[in-house]
């Protein structure tokens, strides 16, 4: 999907032909209905899936769907079949976020097929899965019923897109093994992408889970206030505008034109939190060029002795400086202009370390020729 201009270029076409038809029919001439009709794209159709944190009312979709209005994705359309319900800014709020459901129930209960049906998405934005973790339901039987709704959602339509979240941090008073028990599910999620996805439906993993905090982004430690709205909306737009970009369906033949300038891209590190002996760290990798990045590797050079142990969203290989270098996941290489991914890791470092710092670097495939 290409994005578009903020005034309407329908509204241009019309009025020109309006003008035609007012030269023309003084001279007799006659038109058959719906001759001077323009033809129009289908809009690509959005379906945000999951639970109370996407529909209860899930203001972060109001947020996100405006920042793509904002930035020119005018031929867009969220769809569900559950209609908007508030959030105090205008936006597109049809949805398919169902209050306390969880994601086994609706793949045992083949809940999703119907709402399908009636919605036709082309691409889905899901963050599901959250009252399956508080009901300490197995992550082998919430990725089984991952697999088998995104079966579901091939067989509405093959060329389906999928955004799944991993899921935001949960730490209710009521819980206490909430918060560990996200983590692990979590963990599990990229490599359940990496045999799931495939090249007509790509199944894109969004880290919704770093940099997220249940005392400043949530209410009651599981549901996102104003500023989790927008942590949440700002974490989906990269994907999902990478996504729309691709158009509907994703055509293999549009990576670029030769002559085209080659891929270039930046790195940037932020440290997520800190303990004696190690920390966690961040690495988002933004496409800077005018063509789509095909592909990134990233160097992490770790200061003061730090070694990266554990990462994710990613594939490590570290070199006996300490010197880490990350290649894309499968499912988080290819970068439209301007979109960013995000890998996360776990790093070890001498006691007296300071506070954590690394030097971060990247390179982008250039598209085909």
């Amino acid at each position: 999907m290409h994005r578009t201009p903020h005034s309407s270029p329908h509204l241009r076409v019309m009025s020109a032909l309006g003008l035609l038809a007012a030269l023309l029919f003084p001279l007799g001439m006659a038109f058959a209905p719906g001759a001077l009709a323009a033809p129009t794209a289908d809009p690509v159709r959005v379906m945000p899936l999951g639970d109370s944190i996407t529909g209860s009312p899930g203001c972060w979709r109001a947020v996100l769907w405006n920042r793509l209005v904002s930035s020119g994705y005018q031929d867009i359309d969220f769809v569900g079949t559950l209609p908007p319900q508030g959030c105090g800014q205008a936006h597109d709020g049809d949805n398919e976020g169902h209050g306390g459901e969880l994601v086994t129930n609706v793949a045992d209960q083949n809940l999703l097929p119907g709402r399908l049906a009636s919605t036709r998405p082309d691409i889905v934005v899901m963050h599901f899965g959250t009252n399956d973790v508080w009901s300490s339901i197995t992550p082998d039987r919430i990725l089984a019923a991952y697999t088998k709704l995104v079966a579901q959602m091939r067989a509405s339509n093959p060329d389906m897109r999928i955004l799944v979240a991993q899921l935001i941090p949960m730490n209710p008073s009521s819980c206490a093994g909430c918060a560990q028990r996200v983590v692990d599910f979590n963990a599990r999620i990229p490599g359940w992408a990496r045999a799931t996805g495939t090249d007509r439906s790509p199944v894109t993993v969004v880290d919704q889970w770093t940099g997220f905090s249940t005392a400043a982004d949530t209410y009651d430690g599981v549901h996102p206030d104003a500023s989790g709205d927008d942590k949440i909306a700002a974490r989906w737009f990269p994907a999902l505008s990478a996504a729309l970009d691709a158009g509907v369906p994703q055509d293999p033949g549009d990576p670029g034109d030769p002559g085209e300038d080659p891929a270039a891209c930046t790195a940037r590190f932020r440290a997520v939190s800190s303990w004696q002996g190690g920390y966690q760290g961040e690495v988002t990798v933004t496409n800077t060029s005018a063509s789509a990045v095909r592909g990134w590797t990233a160097t992490v050079v770790p200061a003061n002795g730090a070694r990266l142990t554990q990462l994710w969203n990613g594939s490590l290989s570290t070199a006996a400086d300490g010197t880490a270098t990350v290649r894309n996941a499968a499912w988080n290489g290819t970068l439209a202009p301007g979109a960013s991914a995000s890998f996360g890791f776990v790093a070890t470092a001498p006691a007296t370390a300071g506070a954590p710092a690394a030097t971060v670097t990247c390179t982008g495939a250039a598209p085909a020729a």
